[in-house]
């Protein structure tokens, strides 16, 4: 797997992503991201810069198209914004990865489309990860096992101290890790979450999150851990 940087544009109802391949050659045909959005005043918008800008009142989920198979590392620079806007809540910034749907043929996450609400992805089997959620008091990792109202969650992945925590108009680099057993969350070089799971899920869709908040997103990378 070559590392992807890319840039997003316009076409007719899709967001779509132009990658480059081998982070140095010309774009190759625009692939579409899937708009998942609980109300229909959420906006996902093209910033200059190949910005991304999530601005929601409710649930949004934003699918990159491409399955993806392990190992592999997705990273992604975050933003949360607070300037005065009404969704300028400085919370939820939220991703699936690995994330497949049981009841689907080929495990497709696209053949049964949801409405945005978050508890629509409880059937799903992914991992999951929350920074700054619930109005920025919690960071949280997850394993989704595709059952509803069943999203286990470790002691030891719950967090809300400062450090993981989302901090105002300040970018992250965040990076999703699924390599074997070996998960991990990386936050700006450091661990955020690691975990060792003995039935990994080693294929599957990668998303963003949010709810009720206002993010951008730049310079998205795919590649080897």
């Amino acid at each position: 797997m070559t590392c992807h940087a890319g840039r997003l544009v316009r076409q007719g109802g899709w967001l779509a992503l132009a990658v480059l391949t081998g982070c140095a050659h010309p774009p190759v045909p625009v692939i579409a991201w899937s708009i998942e959005a609980e109300s229909p005043r959420a906006q996902v918008r093209y910033l200059p810069g190949g910005v991304i800008d999530i601005d929601t009142p409710r649930g949004l989920t934003l699918w990159y198209p491409d399955r993806l198979d392990g190992p592999v590392r997705i990273a992604f620079d975050a933003m949360a914004v607070s300037a005065g806007g009404p969704n300028d809540q400085v919370s939820d910034l939220n991703a699936f990865w690995m994330a497949t749907d049981p009841a689907a043929s080929d495990r497709s996450v696209f053949l049964r489309p949801r409405d945005g609400r978050f508890e629509a992805y409880d059937t799903l089997t992914t991992y999951y990860v929350g920074i700054g959620g619930n109005r920025n008091t919690t960071t949280r990792m997850r394993r989704y096992t595709g059952r509803a109202g069943d999203r286990p969650l470790l002691p030891e992945h719950d967090r809300a101290d400062p450090a993981a925590l989302l901090q105002p108009n300040r970018w992250t680099r965040v990076a999703l890790i699924a390599d074997g057993g070996r998960i991990a969350v990386e936050r700006n070089g450091r661990m955020l979450f690691a975990m060792t799971d003995p039935a990994p899920y080693r294929s599957g869709w990668f998303a963003l999150r949010t709810t009720q908040s206002h993010l951008r997103i730049r310079r998205v990378t795919i590649s080897r851990p």
